[in-house]
């Protein structure tokens, strides 16, 4: 089993990442590509200490960069994983 902290690397905050906490008691995480949803799940629930209801991933290939030659690079492929809370729990992030 990984450690809970090789399986989320971090938090997301966007707009709609704000909107899901704010709405639906959902945060969004950038977790290793490797992990399941069961993984997370653990990783959260160690972590935070509040109790997980479902969690949703989604893989993401990096996009190619150009810096002034013809050739291109590629950011890292990532996944995202939206975690949703038991009513009435909460992270604080700031």
């Amino acid at each position: 089993m990984k450690d809970q902290f090789d399986v989320i690397k971090t938090i997301r905050l966007s707009e709609k990442a704000t909107r899901l906490g704010d709405e639906n008691n959902e945060y969004v995480f950038v977790v290793d590509r490797k992990a399941n949803k069961i993984e997370i799940k653990n990783a959260v629930q160690n972590l935070f200490g509040k109790t997980v209801e479902s969690v949703r991933t989604a893989n993401y290939r990096g996009k190619k960069r150009r810096e002034r030659r013809a050739d291109y690079g590629r950011t890292n492929h990532w996944k995202k994983a939206v975690v949703r809370l038991k009513e009435g729990d909460r992270i604080d992030l700031f």
